[in-house]
């Protein structure tokens, strides 16, 4: 089975043109099985087939990590990392994908779950990743306004996520988040502080299903 999960997940970095290093693409199959083994303690994700959870679960996260890397070339963060807060990351995704992926990024996952929170610390220590941390609190409650990117995956509706994690985000910072069809319902109940400057759509490998990114940014007043 591993032979044949890395031989689909080499030719979905392909299908994405993701070039990735051959210790990355190790670690991401790693990763999976981090994923399937702490899944049955943990309850980390409903979907159990090693070879859906490659599809559904890494293919889905990587899609969106050359769109990450644009705009965060685009944004041009001076004189340290980046930093990127995921969500209610669950099991972290897409915040470890977004990790292993983008070493130079600082990546925090935030879940309101301690368990959840702690599978990615877990991940992060097996995984060798010293620039991804798992924190249990509720987004409401981190304030700072440090994060260049708040990305979430599945999570709530766009306006809620906003809301939520607003003061955790920059004021240069965008909002990344990764959706089914483009929710055109979700996007006209945004406030008038929330701008949509791009929507996004995402090709994943071996899934044939609507997947896109909402890209938002606090309005100019």
């Amino acid at each position: 089975m591993t032979a044949v999960l890395e031989r689909r997940l080499r030719a979905g970095l392909d299908a994405l043109g993701l070039a990735l290093a051959d210790a990355q693409a190790a670690a991401l199959l790693d990763y999976l099985a981090l994923l399937q083994k702490w899944n049955k303690v943990y309850n980390l994700t409903a979907v159990r087939d090693p070879a859906e959870m490659l599809t559904h679960h890494l293919l889905d996260s990587l899609a969106a990590v050359a769109p990450l890397q644009r705009e965060l070339a685009a944004m041009g963060v001076p004189g340290r990392p980046p930093r990127l807060l995921d969500v209610g990351a669950g099991g972290g995704l897409p915040g470890v994908v977004f990790a292993l992926c983008c070493p130079g990024v600082e990546v925090t996952c935030v879940d309101a779950v301690a368990k959840k929170a702690a599978f990615i610390q877990q991940a992060a220590a097996s995984l060798r990743l010293p620039n991804l941390r798992g924190l249990h609190a509720r987004v409401e409650s981190l304030t700072g306004g440090d994060h260049d990117v708040v990305s979430s995956r599945a999570f709530a509706a766009l306006a809620d996520f906003a809301a939520w994690s607003r003061a955790a985000l920059a004021p240069h910072g965008v909002w990344l988040a990764m959706k089914g069809r483009r929710p055109m319902d979700e996007i006209a109940a945004l406030p008038a502080g929330i701008a949509v400057f791009h929507v996004e759509p995402l090709q994943v490998p071996g899934l044939d299903a609507e997947r896109c990114i909402v890209w938002m940014r606090p309005a100019l007043t």
